[in-house]
């Protein structure tokens, strides 16, 4: 009993967080458990639509300056994270499996004299998600990518460049197979 009641306090504190803040417009959301948003002052905008859900463990960062939009319907699987230092749209109806991650920047690095990765400097560039898309379980999404509407991404895949409406993505195994004497 206690647990349900500690857990709908969770809720509320979160949910207060996008609320909250200036620069969010938020919709009528669901909300699962262990949510946790980090919206930074000085974002430019969050804008979460209508009829989304946040299943379990949904991590989403918004820095300073940057813009999230969300919109109408989209579905985020349990331990989803979208970190977004620049911007991050996500189209109408999306649904994502679990374990699904955003970046829309990378750490930058220098390789000479001596290679050395910045822990706080990023190079950064946006990402737009269409409508009707379907990223399946441990997809990851890097800067700069665009996939347009209606794709469906299949799990595991790493993507790095653009993806044209209408297509299917997966990851392409061979399978071989051997016979045990």
């Amino acid at each position: 009993m206690l647990h349900l009641i500690l857990e709908k306090l969770q809720r509320r504190k979160q949910l207060s967080v996008l609320k909250n803040n200036p620069n969010t417009t938020v919709g009528s959301i669901k909300v699962g458990i262990n949510n946790h948003f980090i919206l930074s002052e000085g974002l430019e905008k969050v804008t979460i639509g209508s009829s989304v859900n946040f299943r379990n463990y949904i991590h989403i960062l918004v820095e300073k300056k940057a813009k999230l939009i969300i919109e109408d319907g989209v579905f985020m699987n349990n331990f989803c994270s979208v970190n977004c230092l620049d911007s991050i749209s996500i189209g109408e109806n999306t649904l994502f499996g679990e374990n699904v991650k955003l970046y829309d920047h990378n750490h930058c690095y220098t390789a000479l004299p001596e290679f050395k990765v910045s822990n706080s400097d990023f190079s950064t560039a946006p990402i737009r998600i269409g409508k009707n898309c379907w990223l399946g379980s441990n997809v990851t999404v890097l800067k700069g990518v665009s996939i347009g509407d209606n794709c469906i991404i299949g799990a595991g895949c790493t993507v790095f460049k653009d993806i044209p409406s209408n297509t299917k993505v997966f990851n392409q195994q061979q399978l071989i197979f051997k016979s045990v004497s």
